[in-house]
Parts: C-alpha cells; sequence; structure tokens
C-alpha cells in the first residue's frame, strides 16, 4: 500500500463534517492533460468540428534560445475573439479541467486525455512542473528556496519520460491547450514549504521553472528532438502553488510578471470570480458529494482523501462506489451551476493511478457528460481570462450577487437586461 503522507493532508481530519480543502498532488512523477476550445452562442468562446491535431514535426519557427523552444506564430485551433454579453443574454457555462504536474510516465494518461479532449472539442491546462524537464543528473541546477541544492519532494522523470513529456507538452500545445506552470519541487511541508517562501523566494522559483522549460536541449544534451513550439515566457499566464500553499506571497511576484490569473485558491465556492491583487482569483471549489454531508473540493486528490484516507490503493471492492461517487460529485457541481447561477466549473487532476485509476475513469466520464451541452463551453483557463476580460464590468459584477446554484429568480433575459 502506497501512501501519500509526503503531499500530506496538512493536518486534516478525515471523516469529518467538512471536506478535506487542501489539495496535495500525489506521491507519484507527473500529472497533465488537453485540446482546444467550444462554443456557439454570442458572447462564448464558438465550437468548432473537433480537428485532428498536426503531428509534432520540426518546428519552421523562429529559435529561442538554445533551440529548447521556438516562435511559430498563433497557437493553433484557438477560438474566435470572445466579445462582451449582449443586454439579456443567458451567460455560457464555462468548465475548466486542468492537470497539476503534465508528466507523462509512460502509463499512456496524457496522451489518453489529449484524446477525450480533441474528440470533444476541449480545452484543458496543464500545469507543468518545470524539474519534470530536467534530468536527474542534472538536479545541482536546482535551487529550491529553503531547501537542499536539488532537493524536490516529487520525483525526477528518467531520460525516456522527459522525451515523452515534451511530446505531449508539445502535442497539447499545438491541439490548443495552455501551458501553465506548477512550479518545480513541491514542497507542502516543513520549514522549506511553499507556504512560507517570500516574494522573492517565488520570483525565484518561478525564473528556475521557466529556466528550465527554456533551456531543456542545453540540460539534456538532446538535438534529434523538436523544440517546443511556443515562447513559453510569453505563453505562461498563470499557475496553481503545491498543495495550493503561498497564494498571497506570490501573487505580487506573478503581477510583475503579467500573469493574468492564478488558480491556488483552496476552498472556493461555486460563484463567480473576481480579482485579487490584479489577477482573476479562480480556485478550485466546492462541490456536492453524494452521501455525505459535507462538500468536496473538485480535485482527485481531494476526492480520495475522503474516501480511502492515506492509501492510494484501497479496498478494491469499494473501487466502483468511489469512482461513481467522485464522477457524481462532478456532475452534480456541474448541474448546480448549468440550471444556478452559471458560474464557471474549476476541476483539478493528476496524471496518477490511485486506486486502480477510478478518478480517471471518473474524470472522463463526468467530462464526457458536460460535453455537448448547449451554453457549455470547455475550455482553458486562458481562455477563460480572455473572455472575462472583455465583459462589461457591471455585467460581472451583478453575477457576483448570485449565490452557489441561485438562478435569477425572473429568468436571464430579465437579469442581465438592466446591466
Amino acid at each position: 500500500m502506497r501512501d501519500i503522507t509526503r503531499r500530506g493532508l496538512l493536518g486534516a481530519g478525515l471523516g469529518t463534517a467538512v471536506a478535506i480543502t487542501t489539495a496535495g498532488c500525489g506521491s507519484g512523477t507527473a500529472s497533465g492533460g488537453g485540446a482546444a476550445g467550444p462554443g456557439t452562442d454570442r458572447g462564448a468562446i464558438p465550437s468548432s468540428t473537433p480537428k485532428p491535431s498536426p503531428s509534432p514535426s520540426p518546428s519552421t519557427g523562429r529559435p529561442i534560445g538554445d533551440g529548447s523552444t521556438a516562435d511559430t506564430g498563433r497557437q493553433p485551433h484557438q477560438p474566435p475573439k470572445p466579445v462582451p454579453l449582449e443586454p439579456g443574454e443567458t451567460p455560457p457555462q464555462f468548465v475548466v479541467f486542468s492537470w497539476d504536474g503534465a508528466g507523462e510516465v509512460g502509463n499512456g494518461l496524457f496522451p489518453r486525455f489529449l484524446e477525450l479532449a480533441r474528440n470533444h472539442g476541449a480545452a484543458m491546462t496543464f500545469f507543468l512542473s518545470g524539474i519534470y524537464l530536467l534530468p536527474e543528473s542534472k538536479k545541482s541546477l536546482y535551487r529550491p528556496p529553503n531547501n537542499g541544492i536539488g532537493a524536490s519532494d516529487i520525483g525526477y522523470l528518467t531520460d525516456d519520460h522527459i522525451k515523452e513529456t515534451l511530446t505531449c507538452i508539445r502535442r497539447a500545445w499545438l491541439d490548443g491547450h495552455e501551458i501553465g506552470t506548477h512550479f518545480n519541487g513541491h514542497f507542502c511541508a516543513g520549514s522549506g514549504s511553499v507556504g512560507k517562501w517570500t516574494q522573492a523566494d517565488w520570483r525565484s522559483e518561478i525564473d528556475q521553472a521557466v529556466k528550465f522549460v527554456t533551456e531543456w536541449r542545453t540540460n539534456t544534451g538532446w538535438t534529434g528532438i523538436d523544440p517546443l513550439p511556443f515562447d513559453y515566457r510569453r505563453e505562461l499566464v498563470g499557475a496553481r502553488t503545491p498543495c495550493l500553499l503561498g497564494q498571497d506571497r506570490l501573487l505580487p511576484a506573478a503581477q510583475r510578471l503579467g500573469w493574468r490569473y492564478d488558480a491556488s485558491s483552496p476552498g472556493g465556492r461555486q460563484v463567480w470570480p473576481q480579482r485579487r491583487q490584479g489577477l482573476w482569483d479562480l480556485p478550485l471549489q466546492q462541490v456536492p458529494f453524494p452521501g455525505r454531508s459535507f462538500e468536496v473540493l473538485s480535485m482527485d486528490y481531494n476526492m480520495l482523501a475522503n474516501q480511502s484516507g492515506n492509501a492510494t490503493q484501497g479496498v478494491p471492492a469499494r473501487f466502483p462506489g468511489w469512482k461513481a461517487q467522485a464522477r457524481d460529485a462532478y456532475l452534480a457541481g456541474f448541474r448546480r451551476a448549468y440550471e444556478g447561477n452559471r458560474a464557471p466549473l474549476f476541476i483539478g487532476n493528476h496524471f496518477e493511478q490511485w486506486n486502480g485509476g477510478i478518478y480517471m475513469d471518473a474524470v472522463e466520464e463526468a467530462l464526457k457528460g458536460m460535453a455537448g451541452r448547449k451554453d457549455v463551453r470547455l475550455v482553458s483557463f486562458r481562455q477563460f481570462c480572455d473572455w472575462l476580460d472583455v465583459q462589461d464590468p457591471a455585467v460581472l459584477t451583478k453575477l457576483r450577487t448570485l449565490e452557489v446554484g441561485q438562478a435569477p429568480a425572473e429568468g436571464w433575459s430579465t437579469f442581465l437586461r438592466a446591466s
């Protein structure tokens, strides 16, 4: 039985009247996912028939730095520029599926969800851990704040898995997905925890994460592998911190870098978001937990923590029930928003096979249950920010007056007409 105490439940009790609200990143070595963004209504991100993604090929763009990345122009499979909601128009139902770590370790999960997203016209956000592109033999290049040289609470990838991760990240971007950051060493406990980092510590961690992505060719010595087809410094506009810790001191550093959002708030509610220190605050959210009196954070890790405690491989006989419970939690949160205040739904995941892989199956079934419905937009965080940024501030303020699950009493046409 493999435990997850290293990632930690951070002192939260199990089986209590409240769900665990702090998300950890699983004790394996990777996470990630992705495809393109849809929609049909005015004010929404328009949909299109999912198209096969281009096969990775040698870049014809402008090499950047040592050639680890290249500027290949506008990202493929992006939606048209969003427009403001018309008076009285019903807001779209946005759903963002995101993945922490974004590494492929040979279990096929990254390609699986790229294919799923492509088949359903979805875009996702992949928060890449920078050290997943740094060979362990070069780990002394990593100088984590308040931790030893080369230290990391997640494992370094093998050379083969770094190559697979490069292939998946390249394909994800070409499919239209967003590549964010999950930083590097994932320190959640002790004196070196990210929860204790200063603004300067966060800036150092960000700079190193970017450096590992933009200099993987130098660090690996590999010359026969295609570059990542994007300028990562320009691509990077948002993040999720390890275990959802340290946001207060991260935000000033992120704002100075021109980032647009942060997805690190714990215990968010299903209401329309607002800015915090200049960035859109896009938290994981509490959603109904079928069969329980409390709600659970919208992340696979927190489903696991409230089902099998600190065991990543619990009692197999319970796997079917746990899978159904996780899937139905996501769908209950979706229905509550879709039929209520239309607040965006944010779901976090990891490319892990906890409890026999049930959480991967649960999120796939949930996505299929959401895709294709009227007004539903499966988008990346960046695409959602694009939509937010063109809306009338008065409309967003009015939307924020709706409570969790609260639909306008007289309908959307009346509710937003005055705005």
